[in-house]
Order: structure tokens, then sequence, then C-alpha cells
């Protein structure tokens, strides 16, 4: 890195003296110094301190580094990332972020059937106890399937059901996926309570949603915002760097905060879970927190869980509706499939409430 090296010589730091102050052998800090070798955030916090350098500067530096490693394979593409990175983050910092929706035609006559619908729903009750807990079992147990199989897991919904249910261990299935489904269960029972307790949603809630996510699989980065560039497979969205999270979490909850009295629960639930996913502020379990999160603030208003399906065809559109806001700030294919997906969750309640 060339900001290091020229310091270095200028204060005339002799490369074992770095090494012994940052904490590495020499040989790393020479790879280091040569541009051989990235260090870590922490190790460039403290070279920044040793060499009495601007630690944005550096790790502008640094960070202007690692994208040239990771578009240099792919030199016809790098414009086009970096312009789509930069237009995400700019309308996720800029003045835009805080701009009241307002619903296409289409999406709003899905909202009124919604609405309708809700209204039904909410007549319906009281249910009998054993009903409600029965319809819960169903419910819950095919959104903990769903919303895992989207990740990757493999359990079958009756694996899934016998696991957190029943505490059966499934033969051939790794500790991890049995993991994910335990502790999505805790994770759901954990927003339920929330609800029962009128907890006010921030990000102290949102990371303890999270850790429960990762409890067991990732302790380190469990519940904790990630210090590192991230890539999503497949994806054209490029995440924001680490250094850029602590505010856009901020405005994220900010958006919260305006908007929550204003716009409807449906549209609201899904601009959370698509600005959360997009922002991408974990290192794992993105995907499944912000689920969660969308139907958290949904069962707050008296919605019914919206269970995004994992299945291909499913999977396909979820990803291409949510690369269309990520990519093109189009944000009705969206709203419209959750709003499709609420009318079809109000309407299986409905079906079996009688």
């Amino acid at each position: 890195m060339k900001l290091l090296n020229s310091k270095r010589k200028e204060l005339n730091v002799k490369v074992n003296e770095l090494a012994q102050y940052v904490g590495v052998d020499s040989s790393l800090m020479s790879r280091i110094i040569s541009g051989k070798r990235r260090p870590t955030l922490e190790q460039l916090k403290k070279l920044s301190e040793v060499l009495d350098l601007d630690y944005y500067l550096l790790l502008k530096e640094f960070l202007s580094l690692q994208v040239l490693d990771l578009l240099t394979p792919y030199p016809d593409l790098a414009e086009g990332v970096i312009a789509v990175a930069e237009e995400r983050i700019a309308y996720l910092s800029g003045q835009r972020k805080f701009k009241v929706i307002q619903p296409s035609a289409h999406t709003s006559k899905l909202l009124d059937q919604a609405t309708e619908l809700h209204l039904k729903w909410q007549n319906k009750k009281p249910l009998a106890e054993i009903q409600i807990k029965k319809m819960q079992e169903f419910f819950y147990t095919a959104y903990t399937y769903e919303s895992n199989r989207i990740e990757g897991n493999t359990l079958t919904l009756n694996e899934t059901h016998l696991v957190i249910n029943e505490g059966i261990t499934i033969g051939g299935k790794s500790m991890r996926e049995h993991l994910e489904v335990i502790n999505h269960k805790e994770a759901l029972e954990l927003i339920l309570d929330f609800i029962k307790n009128k907890i006010h949603f921030n990000a102290f809630y949102l990371k303890q949603i999270h850790h429960l996510i990762l409890k067991g699989i990732d302790k380190k980065n469990a519940g904790v915002f990630r210090s590192v560039p991230v890539r999503i497979s497949g994806s054209a969205h490029l995440p924001p760097e680490p250094y850029l999270i602590d505010k856009l979490m901020e405005d994220y909850f900010l958006f919260y905060e305006m908007q929550k009295n204003i716009l409807h629960p449906i549209i609201l639930a899904a601009e959370m879970h698509e600005r959360l996913v997009s922002i991408h502020p974990f290192i794992d379990g993105n995907g499944r927190t912000s689920r969660l999160v969308m139907n958290l603030i949904l069962l707050q208003h008296g919605y019914t869980i919206v269970n995004l399906k994992g299945d291909p065809s499913q999977k396909l559109k979820y990803f291409k509706a949510l690369e269309e806001v990520q990519v093109n700030h189009e944000s009705e294919y969206f709203h419209e499939l959750i709003a499709e997906q609420a009318i079809a969750s109000l309407q299986d309640h409905l079906s079996l409430a009688g």
C-alpha cells in the first residue's frame, strides 16, 4: 500500500518495528507494505496510529484495492458493477431514502384486497385456544421450512416439523441444518414475544433476532454488524462497504420511525425487508433476519405471517423482485410480491379458521 510505505520511509520506521507494534511477524508486514497481502481492518487501524496517518484515507485506499481485486478478473463488467453499487448506496444514503412511497395503481388494488381480508380475519377472533395453537404450529413450521429452504437448507417440511416440534434428529443431515431450523423457530418465538410485550423495534432488538439466527453456527458474528466486505453470489447487487453500515443502519431505523404511521403495513414491511437485505449488515443470515423483520411488522399490525416460498420458481421470482429494487430502484414488483403473499396468507388462515 503506497500510503503506508511512503509514510514509513518518511518516519524512518523499520519493517520489523512496525510488525512488532501491530503484532504480526516481519515477513507478513513486509508483504502488507509491498501490497502482496491485505491487512485486516484491525491491523489497518494500528498502522494508522503508529504512522500517524488519517485512518479514513488509509481505509479508502484499502477498500479501493479490495474492489480492484474483486473486479480484475471481470474487466468487461467492472464499470457497470461500480455504477450499480454507487447508485444503490446513493439511494440508501441520499435524500430520497425518506421519501413517502406512493404504490402503483395495481399495488393499491392489492393493498385494498389485503385490507378487506385483514378486517375479515380480525372479525374471526377470538378462536379457540387449541385451534390457534394448531394453526400456529402449521403456519410457523411451514414458514421456518421455506425461509431456510431459500437459503439452501435441505431438510424437508416433515423433517423440519420433527426437528422443531418433536426434538428428533434427522440422520444424514448436518448439524448446521438442524441448528438453522431450531434457531429460526427460536427467533420467530422472540418476535412473537416482542409483539406481546409491545417492544419498540430498534437496532438492539434487530441484533437479538440475528443473534438467534446464527446461535451455535457462528458465535463471533451472531448479532454483530459485519466489519468486512461481502459479495452476494449470483447477484448484480454489491452490498455497501463495512465502514458505511453504521450510518446506513441509523438511516434505516430513522426511515422506520418516519414512515411507520404513514405507510400501509404491507408496504412498510416490504421496505424494511428490502432495505435491510440490501444493506446486508451481517456476515450471514441477512435473508432470514429480513424476512423475520417483515413478519414482525405485519404481525404487529394484526396481519398473518407471510411465507415466501423456497421452491426454484418462487425463489427466482423473489430474488428477481429484490434485484429490481437493488439494481433498477424499481420497488413495484417487490411490493406486489409481498402484497400477493399477504393476501394468500390471509386467505389460508380464514379458510382454516372455518
